[in-house]
């Protein structure tokens, strides 16, 4: 694979994964969703005329950003408030992301709501797997992994988190603002994962030659294609000295909300 190709196809992902502030996108449109001062999330216009309807819950757009009602000053009751109008605006046809919504929600220090419906910023683990490491730390993640990989807890107490990957893409369903929480794990050659959750269909052992030509493909999921870049340029298998687009690469995989 030419080198220019490859990273031609690098950018294209890097550009799809953070589309939400590339020309055309809806940005220049949406609200700022603000709790307490804090900026949380993207409220596209068609979504702030629905919030309308609840002037006890949601404030009118100001000075480009819509806010839950003053009367709403504890986590409890905005939590209480936005779930109620999640509830309700479900019936919604423009609403698809909430079609298959499970009543899953996102915690947070101001409220818990589904994420997708107001462009919240949301979190998820990834980890990075290969040799063998002496670090320690808290097993926080031990359950998810284990019941995916099948890792012991012994293994599972190398694991170290590294740093979060986070950017920002839009489609047909919404605002996608995500961070992903990196951890690395290195493990002795000899261990075999086993699929531990029913969706996993097969584990495979690779040289990086080869993940390198992968991630350039259809074959990685967008959001562990960022995690995998991110590996890459942080073990110096990606060169600043010899990637023109090296800075750009970087970049793509840390942008703010």
């Amino acid at each position: 694979m030419a080198s220019c190709s490859w990273a031609e196809n690098i950018l294209q992902l890097l550009r799809k994964m953070n589309n939400f502030y590339l020309p055309g996108s809806c940005r220049s449109s949406c609200f700022r969703f603000e709790i307490e001062g804090a900026h949380v999330g993207w409220i596209p216009p068609h979504v702030a005329s629905l919030l309308a309807r609840y002037p006890d819950v949601f404030s009118p757009p100001h000075q480009g950003a819509v806010t839950l009602c003053h009367g709403l000053d504890s986590y409890e009751k905005r939590s209480e408030a936005v779930s109620h109008v999640l509830q309700a605006l479900r019936q919604e046809p423009s609403l698809t992301c909430l079609k298959g919504w499970r009543d899953e929600v996102r915690g947070a220090p101001v409220l818990v709501l589904i994420y997708c419906s107001f462009g919240v910023a949301g979190s998820q683990p990834h980890s990075d797997t290969s040799g063998r490491t002496s670090c320690s730390g808290e097993s926080l993640l031990y359950e998810t992994v284990n019941y995916i990989i099948g890792f012991s807890k012994r293994q599972f107490s190398c694991f170290c988190f590294i740093l979060f990957s986070s950017y920002t893409y839009e489609d047909e369903e919404g605002v996608f603002p995500e961070s992903q929480f990196v951890f690395d794990l290195e493990l002795p050659l000899e261990f075999k994962p086993i699929i531990g959750d029913g969706e996993v269909q097969e584990f495979y052992l690779l040289p990086i030659d080869k993940v390198k030509e992968l991630l350039a493909t259809d074959d990685f999921k967008p959001n562990s294609a960022m995690v995998v870049l991110d590996f890459l340029i942080r073990h110096s298998y990606i060169d600043p000295d010899t990637e023109p687009y090296y800075q750009d690469f970087v970049t793509g995989l840390h942008q703010i909300l």
